[in-house]
């Protein structure tokens, strides 16, 4: 067959002259196909920007977080295999923090206890020369008392004292210890000056407190 290329190219340039933007419905059927071939390829390069990618960065992260998945699954997969051992040792742990517990005294407990560091010193011959208790100091989950005390007796007694003090059934320690003696009096009794530190733990009232007081303090954001 015999075509008239000359010919055929100008139809086709024929078609795609003085066409109208305002009305493409009375175009000829050449730029009605090229319209909806370059609307197609703008749809498609507009769907793989604004999908495609988006989807690709997703894709992107969740590779990143698959070395951190790996090793809390290796970890997870290690404490079940040693399921038991952890219960063991959850169990001895509550067991050691109940025991702490109970050498913390209550607050209705407090003024037994103080008794006990005054019998504890009488016991043992010695004389209270000062007893003055600070201002409490309160903790997460703990109120710290400090007591001013000065005694005096022989040294083997205040040592004894302080042996007494650390046996108690409750914790109490002892800081800033001092003993001096009388220089003009050689057999004069010593004196010893210290602060006993007691402990108490706080009743759920108060551990409330302590949280809205931390929450009220807390910077809040910039």
């Amino acid at each position: 067959m015999n075509i008239d290329l000359g010919a055929a190219t100008a139809g086709i340039r024929e078609q795609f002259r003085d066409l109208n933007p305002n009305d493409p419905g009375q175009w000829p059927l050449l730029p009605k196909l090229a319209l909806w071939i370059v609307l197609a390829v703008l749809v498609v390069v507009a769907g793989w920007f604004l999908l495609l990618s988006s989807a690709q960065d997703e894709l992107e992260g969740e590779r990143n977080r698959e070395p951190g998945l790996k090793s809390e699954y290796r970890a997870k997969l290690a404490q079940a295999v040693n399921l038991e051992e952890l219960r063991r040792q959850k169990l001895e742990v509550e067991e050691y923090v109940n025991q702490l517990e109970k050498q913390l005294p209550g607050k209705a407990e407090m003024a037994a206890l103080l008794s006990d560091i005054n019998q504890a010193g009488l016991g043992r011959g010695l004389q209270f020369e000062l007893w003055r208790p600070g201002q409490v100091v309160v903790r997460d989950y703990y109120a710290e008392l400090p007591i001013s005390i000065k005694v005096s007796g022989r040294y083997h007694d205040m040592g004894a004292f302080a042996a007494d003090i650390a046996n108690l059934s409750r914790i109490v320690t002892l800081h800033n210890m001092s003993i001096t003696g009388s220089r003009a009096d050689p057999n004069a009794p010593l004196s010893m000056e210290a602060v006993a530190r007691t402990y108490r733990y706080l009743d759920q009232a108060e551990i409330e407190q302590v949280r809205a007081a931390q929450q009220q303090n807390k910077p809040g954001p910039k």
